[in-house]
């Protein structure tokens, strides 16, 4: 069951970054940010607080709450660091912050077998090679690459914190608190730069048109999300959290077959071999 719920988050983050960044293409990148998980706060209000389940408090709270400040940053910054580096350098480096659960597992004291061990790898060098890695000939500006790693380690730290935030029950609560929080902190920031720069942060046709027509487009990415980081929590109170975490970062590949799909787009070689080792690292993690 790990196995299986750690690879829909996976494909649910494949289909959020996708929508995601289609998004991006007709609205300023914090825009969507704040409008999808404020889509995805208003759906899910409701469910946390009719779950019944007993009130997120202490350190959990605290785990949550860290969470909901670290995830629009992380964000943020993996935007940014798009917009101002070759997208085949960035997005496999984004994905080393899978390190951050898996030695967090490791530290609880887990230990994967030997074939798990190999998954692990196989499966991590599958993720980094599915982003499409341009190297030869291509400039990569030290802010990008600085701005990817903090994206990356975020993104791997919320992870941790959403799974301990969540280890007692309470998911819907955590998963709450969280988006509440990243509409805060994203909301203030698109502010400040609305302030500075509208053009910089509102759409061309003004705020409620570019909103309006494409509101079904943004609560699916924001829902997407958060059925993502709740299918990680699921998977990794259920089994160890290194091979949760390792499963639920394939969504790179998942990311990239929709947009052959959907855009047409052709996988590059590099490409093609990255996927095909995630899916070995996969059989591996799921047989050990």
């Amino acid at each position: 069951m790990t196995a299986l719920l750690a690879l829909t988050c996976s494909l649910l983050w494949g289909l959020a970054d996708f929508g995601g960044g289609l998004l991006t293409r007709r609205l300023p990148a914090l825009l969507v940010v704040v409008a999808s998980q404020a889509a995805a706060a208003v759906l899910l209000l409701p469910a946390a607080l009719t779950s019944g389940a007993p009130p997120v408090a202490g350190p959990r709270l605290l785990c949550a709450v860290a969470a909901g400040l670290l995830g629009p940053v992380a964000l943020l910054c993996y935007y940014r660091a798009l917009a101002i580096g070759p997208m085949g350098v960035v997005s496999p480096l984004a994905t080393v912050g899978v390190v951050v659960p898996v030695g967090l597992g490791l530290l609880l004291g887990e230990r994967p077998g030997p074939a798990q061990a190999a998954g692990i790898a196989v499966a991590v060098a599958g993720v980094a090679l599915a982003g499409g890695p341009e190297v030869r000939g291509t400039a990569v500006g030290r802010r990008a690459v600085l701005l990817a790693l903090v994206a990356a380690f975020g993104f791997g730290a919320v992870m941790a914190l959403i799974a301990e935030a969540s280890a007692d029950g309470g998911l819907l609560q955590v998963l709450c608190v969280q988006r509440v929080l990243n509409v805060a902190v994203g909301g203030t920031a698109l502010l400040l730069v609305a302030r500075r720069d509208p053009a910089g942060a509102l759409p061309p046709e003004g705020l409620w048109s570019g909103l309006r027509r494409r509101l079904p487009a943004l609560a699916a990415v924001g829902v997407a999300d958060v059925a993502a980081n709740g299918a990680y929590a699921l998977a990794a109170r259920g089994g160890q959290v290194s091979v949760a975490a390792v499963l639920a970062s394939l969504y790179p590949v998942a990311t990239a077959l929709l947009a052959r799909g959907w855009l047409g787009e052709r996988l590059r070689p590099v490409q093609a071999v990255g996927a095909g080792l995630a899916l070995v690292g996969t059989v591996l993690l799921a047989a050990g």
